[in-house]
């Protein structure tokens, strides 16, 4: 069944508050980790079906890293974070105090990979806690994984891992501004895939709000 249609006006207010709530500790988190100001634009969220996620994000040519977490319990979910790979390169890279340029190149990738890992990590964990102080929900999450490929080929794979348990996915779109980098913002999505049984337990709960 899919649940598109399901979601009034007030539910997707609900869904964009912890976009909101999500996005200001991401920016405060990532701030505290890099020493420098981040700031992240007003997120917009939107309910689309699952094979349609590339075609909301961009070019499936686009070479990005996407952090892949998981969650289980009330509100069961696969969440991943999809970031441009240049881009993610760069935050990774400020995270990083050691100097990587003598290093071979499958060295370097291991290190940003871990580092790029710790971003999703952080991103991912801030809109749960925020959906989490919303519903009331403990939602413990797995260790992330880290993926390098086009975007394309991501979620096509996602798709068919994920689309047998959900027809649709939740995402929060947002842009990351680190002061004194960049002034066209870094992007970021969120990409939440809710299992089967969970989108109507959040549907139940978001009506009582």
């Amino acid at each position: 069944m899919d649940y598109h249609d399901k979601f009034t006006n007030i539910h997707m207010d609900v869904i964009q508050e912890v976009g909101n709530i999500g996005a200001g500790n991401a920016a405060t988190a990532l701030s505290r980790l890099l020493g420098r100001a981040v700031d992240m634009d007003v997120p917009i969220a939107e309910i689309v079906p699952i094979y349609d996620v590339t075609g909301h994000y961009g070019s499936p040519e686009m070479s990005v890293c996407a952090v892949l977490v998981r969650t289980e319990e009330e509100f069961a979910c696969s969440l991943i974070f999809i970031i441009d790979e240049k881009k993610a390169d760069i935050i990774a890279d400020l995270m990083i105090p050691t100097d990587l340029s003598g290093m071979d190149e499958s060295e370097r990738t291991r290190i940003r990979n871990s580092a790029i890992a710790e971003q999703g990590n952080i991103v991912l964990g801030t809109f749960l806690n925020a959906l989490s102080t919303i519903t009331g929900w403990p939602l413990p999450t797995s260790t992330p994984s880290v993926a390098r490929d086009m975007l394309g080929s991501i979620m096509s794979l996602a798709a068919s891992i994920f689309g047998f348990v959900g027809e649709s996915a939740m995402l929060i779109k947002t842009n990351l501004h680190i002061r004194g980098l960049d002034d066209e913002g870094l992007g970021g999505t969120v990409i939440m895939i809710p299992d089967p049984g969970s989108l109507e337990r959040l549907l139940e709960k978001l009506g009582m709000l």
